[in-house]
């Protein structure tokens, strides 16, 4: 089975203008008003990688569960996995931006601070930048291998290269949960370093595989509209609803339960954090719709068997998921960097010059091997799959 994603002059014209939409709204941003400008490139920057490395964990939890029903579709995660290097140049450039990103990082601050001093021992510059560079030497080295080992498979078949994969992506699903809790510490929370919670990673880290699984089937959906994974049928789209639905429910837990607790126990230090997203009138709204839209929404559209089995559900559901990240990393990053609600052409075009990059860098490694792992040993299975 040989298959290769061409892309048209209109994928390149349309990524090259999102592009320069973005170029422009940063150029703008960093003009009129830098500090918001860089709380914009830190909310992007969270934002893809988390995609990025959420599809590396798809694929791996693929890899080590022996699924067949999602064999077919690997190259659409691996390929995700690969925005990893570019995410990695645009957080060298944030180095740039520490000191308007986080009150830590300047010496008078910690001078007269007793909490920032007792925590200097791990948020000092050095530590951050070291830390940033581990977890992408690491994140780039198992999803270049993940992706090699597939592209292998393809060459050899057999069983030796599928079961060096699954030991490999047993080792990546362990990076990844140690890393990226670590990572949302330095880059999110760390924006209020007088405030911390137990479950704040862990949310995110959930936030990273629901937002990417959501973004893996879309473009598979894409593909399929243009003629490519014709053997999508009505099973696959029920797992991948399966996988969006049961991460909507434990991503809505997690919100609850950190917001619940810091709300019941009332300690002042926990609560600054709720009483000036929840409270104040201009982040109310971000406030409420976080949980509307990544929760409520897709709670209830796809809770009915049917819905989950239907193309246009999901063609609807997951661009509404897409803003629900946005607008949550938003409400994270921008009422601790900015101090006001700004949300406009800076934020939105920032966006979307992003969201181009990424289309892009996918776009060009699904189109530069066959579209599927045809000497995967479950490749059968996935093409016959029946729920």
């Amino acid at each position: 089975m040989e298959e290769r994603l061409k892309l048209s002059s209109l994928f390149f014209v349309g990524t090259f203008v999102l592009i320069a939409i973005g170029t422009a709204a940063f150029i703008m941003g960093f003009i009129n008003d830098p500090t918001r400008a860089w709380a914009n490139l830190l909310l992007n920057n969270v934002y893809f990688v988390s995609l990025s490395a959420g599809a590396v964990l798809f694929l791996a939890l693929q890899r080590v569960t022996q699924s067949g029903w999602s064999a077919g579709f690997l190259r659409v995660p691996e390929s995700m996995g690969m925005y990893l290097p570019v995410a990695a140049l645009f957080f060298v450039v944030m180095i740039f931006g520490i000191h308007s990103l986080y009150h830590w990082s300047h010496a008078d601050a910690i001078a007269h601070d007793p909490i920032l001093q007792h925590k200097q021992p791990y948020l000092n510059v050095p530590f951050w930048i070291g830390r940033m560079v581990v977890f992408f030497l690491l994140w780039i080295l198992l999803a270049t291998m993940l992706r090699n080992y597939s592209l292998k498979e393809d060459e050899e078949g057999g069983l030796r290269i599928f079961k060096k994969a699954a030991h490999m992506s047993k080792i990546f699903i362990f990076v990844i949960a140690i890393t990226f809790s670590f990572a949302g510490f330095d880059w999110v929370m760390s924006i209020d370093p007088h405030w911390y919670s137990a479950l704040f990673a862990l949310k995110n880290f959930v936030s990273a595989l629901y937002h990417a699984a959501a973004v893996i089937a879309f473009i598979v959906l894409l593909l399929n509209q243009f003629g490519y994974f014709r053997f999508l049928n009505k099973s696959h789209l029920h797992d991948f609803s399966s996988y969006i639905f049961m991460l909507c429910i434990i991503w809505g837990y997690f919100w609850f339960a950190e917001f619940m607790l810091i709300w019941y126990a009332n300690i002042p230090e926990e609560t600054v954090y709720f009483v000036t997203r929840m409270q104040t009138e201009e982040w109310r709204i971000f406030f409420f719709a976080n949980i509307i839209i990544n929760w409520l929404i897709p709670f209830a559209i796809m809770m009915p068997a049917a819905a989950r089995r239907s193309k246009v559900t999901l063609k609807i559901v997951i661009p509404v998921l897409l803003v629900g990240m946005f607008l949550d990393l938003y409400l994270q990053i921008f009422p601790g960097v900015v101090g006001k609600q700004v949300l406009g052409f800076n934020e939105i075009g920032g966006f979307l010059g992003f969201l181009g990059l990424f289309m892009l860098v996918v776009g060009y490694y699904l189109s530069k091997a066959n579209l599927y792992p045809k000497q995967h040993p479950f490749m059968e299975e996935s093409l016959a799959h029946h729920v």
